[in-house]
């Protein structure tokens, strides 16, 4: 299995990094794609990977820090995306939900960022929270289908899915899924196919059942591969095989 988005450098694994990571090669892990938020995060999420081999690194502005990009932001993003174990720009997207940077301002530098992501021909990783029709139009706008990518912790509905499939995207599933509550995610992931799918953890957030509440790692993406599985009626083994291959070609990581 791979854990295609995860947040290792982020404080909450400051005291047991080593055994998180070690936890879920135990499990079954191979790759774990950890995802920088700002320049401080991209910095540590690239030591993670030159530390790792089964680290790999993505790098952007999350939407929330859109409003603390200024002229360095991207000379220091285009530098830092040239080592070898960075395999995609991201996350990078809207949140009109807590909207921690003005909506004008993460629209601006959404724009900006994919254009950066085509220059660099690198495959983009999408944060969309409460801005679904919003993240389709500049998708679609701004051409980030030359690239392609995936919407990280999908909400949308399955017209939207189908847009971003359409697109080339990829859709990617966290622990929300084993939610009871999660009725209109299950009925998606029952609906699309299994070769467009990844999956995640967004560890530390996002803990799956029966860990809802705590500190969600990377080991517990099985979790999500198994309720993906029976939601599907699959073999938990082609689950995790299938997905994995998805990963692997979409932020090229050599097999």
């Amino acid at each position: 299995m791979i854990d295609s988005h995860a947040h290792l450098e982020m404080p909450e694994f400051n005291h047991d990094r080593k055994d998180v990571i070690q936890r879920a090669h135990d499990s079954g892990i191979d790759y774990i794609i950890t995802i920088g938020i700002d320049i401080k995060s991209c910095k540590q999420a690239i030591a993670l990977a030159e530390g790792n081999e089964s680290i790999y690194a993505v790098l952007g502005i999350h939407p929330h820090n859109a409003k603390d990009i200024d002229e360095s932001t991207y000379p220091l993003l285009r530098k830092l995306t040239q080592h070898d174990k960075v395999c995609a720009l991201g996350e990078i997207g809207l949140d009109f939900f807590r909207n921690l940077s003005p909506p004008e301002i993460q629209i601006k530098r959404f724009r900006e960022l994919i254009a950066l992501a085509r220059e660099l021909r690198l495959p983009i990783v999408v944060h969309d929270r409460n801005a679904h029709q919003e993240t389709l139009d500049i998708l679609k706008e701004e051409k980030a289908f030359e690239v392609g990518g995936v919407i990280h912790c999908f909400s949308g509905d399955y017209e939207m899915a189908s847009k971003c499939l359409n697109m080339g995207f990829y859709i990617s599933i966290p622990g929300t899924i084993t939610f009871k509550n999660a009725r209109s995610l299950q009925e998606l992931v029952r609906s699309i196919p299994l070769d467009r799918i990844l999956l995640e953890t967004d560890s530390p957030f996002l803990a799956p059942m029966p860990f809802r509440g705590k500190r969600n790692e990377p080991s517990y993406v099985r979790y999500v591969a198994d309720k993906i599985a029976k939601l599907k009626k699959l073999d938990f083994e082609e689950v995790a095989s299938v997905t994995s291959q998805n990963v692997k070609t979409l932020f090229r990581i050599p097999t």
